[in-house]
């Protein structure tokens, strides 16, 4: 097992945002971009009314340039962005909340040096740990931030990670479901995911 992540509970707050519409091939959704009093930003990408809305379907998604962007076969990042948001869509009412955490929080250069690391054959957890770093650096009290801002009574999280879970619950966010968020595997990502199952705990 991953040694323990650090809890780092930061008192941040919404100093900015703004508004517009956001049509795409999931469907037309509303984005409200961020910025917090810590200088972090996050985007929220929403389907519906979710003010005063209890069990709003949500998902947390952790910015993935190699895999959002330039659709990465390493990763199960951009299917797994974009079945949220097809499934959010389908359901007319939900919320993705985007973060900047690049590299599960040690940023895009050390990212790809833990890449270089994987294709010496190490797995995600061992080329993150022979950097220096923890297994996984996020936490999510920006999106706990968020969900209070959009006034949301309680979610449903998509997501097949337990430590984004409790983290929420330890920001006051009223957790009332997990949602499974699982993709198709591939030749390129199936040691990838297979590690997040083994040595991560995810319910892949």
């Amino acid at each position: 097992m991953p040694p323990p992540k650090k809890l780092r509970i930061a008192s941040v707050a919404v100093s900015d945002f703004a508004t517009a519409t956001m049509p795409s091939k999931a469907g037309d959704f509303q984005i409200v971009a961020f910025k917090m009093n810590d200088g972090q930003e996050a985007a929220a990408i929403i389907a519906g009314n979710v003010e005063n809305q209890p069990e709003v379907l949500l998902r947390v998604h952790s910015e993935c340039f190699t895999g959002d962007v330039m659709a990465s076969l390493r990763c199960d990042c951009r299917a797994q962005l974009e079945l949220a948001l097809e499934l959010i869509a389908q359901e007319g009412t939900g919320v993705v909340i985007y973060l900047r955490q690049e590299g599960r929080g040690i940023g895009l250069l050390n990212k790809i040096k833990a890449y270089a690391l994987q294709d010496q054959g190490r797995d995600t957890v061992d080329a993150n740990l022979e950097l220096g770093f923890e297994v996984d650096l996020r936490t999510y009290e920006v999106a706990a931030e968020v969900i209070n801002h959009l006034k949301i009574k309680s979610i449903r999280l998509m997501s097949n990670n337990p430590d984004k879970r409790s983290d929420l619950l330890r920001h006051g966010i009223d957790v009332r479901q997990s949602v499974a968020c699982i993709t198709d595997t591939t030749a390129h990502n199936q040691h990838y995911i297979a590690t997040k199952r083994t040595r991560c705990g995810h319910t892949l």
